[in-house]
């Protein structure tokens, strides 16, 4: 099977995180940095880069399934000039602008606690403009406007601007599904199904795929057990 390259950030970085009062545990973040180059290299891609840009998915990765428990932040490592180039390399402007405010919208509101009707109704607002109300209606001119009046929202909210630092991107992701292990729904569900909080959580950090590049494309989940019987079959 494809699987797009990535890397573990282990549940002990988690639990030395909080144990050091929400600081990353002493070589953690250089060791970050040291495997997002393996990936550029294993992908061709560069992390911030312009012509080939290199996009992240941060997500959690708890040691038991807890689906929907903690939080996933998609597209890191957009800003105004990997937007060109994801743009130019995908051939889809429209694609480009429309990964731009889905990663505006999810890091505000995950990594930042912004309330996602915030952006939710400033959608809306556009979507009633088209004649189907759907996201896929949108054009492209509307989605660049969307992209501006997200990141209007975030700096009403924040009183500073959206990050155009990839690594800054990253790095508050990597926090925030840390945090996302003490979070009330992670917490509620620990408690609910008596697990404990001292097993904490990875980051799982993978290069994005799309399912929604064109007709070509597509993503899914696979297993390599059974989730039900632990039998050793491909399972998806």
């Amino acid at each position: 099977l494809p699987v797009p390259p990535g890397f573990t950030i282990t549940a002990e970085a988690c639990l030395a995180y909080f144990d050091a009062g929400k600081d990353f545990p002493e070589g953690m973040w250089s060791q970050v940095t040291k495997d997002m180059a393996e990936v550029e290299e294993q992908t061709g891609k560069e992390f911030g880069g312009v012509e080939n840009p290199l996009l992240v998915s941060v997500r959690s990765g708890s040691r038991v399934s807890m689906p929907g428990m903690m939080d996933t932040v998609l597209n890191v490592g957009l800003n105004p000039e990997t937007l060109q180039g994801l743009a130019e390399l995908s051939g889809n402007e429209r694609f480009a602008y429309d990964a731009y405010r889905r990663l505006i919208s999810m890091y505000g509101r995950i990594v930042k606690d912004i309330p996602g009707s915030l952006f939710e109704r400033k959608l809306d607002e556009y979507k009633a403009k088209t004649e189907g109300g759907r996201d896929t209606d949108l054009t492209v001119d509307m989605l660049k406007e969307v992209v501006q009046d997200f990141k209007a929202i975030y700096r009403e909210q924040l009183g500073e601007d959206f990050p155009d630092d990839v690594w800054e991107q990253l790095r508050q992701a990597v926090e925030a599904v840390f945090d996302s292990w003490f979070g009330p729904n992670a917490t509620t569900y620990r408690r609910l199904n008596k697990l404990p909080d001292t097993w904490g959580t990875a980051v799982n950090i993978c290069t994005m795929v799309f399912g929604n590049m064109g007709e070509d494309s597509g993503t899914g989940v696979a297993f390599t057990r059974n989730p039900s019987d632990g039998a050793k079959q491909l399972y998806g």
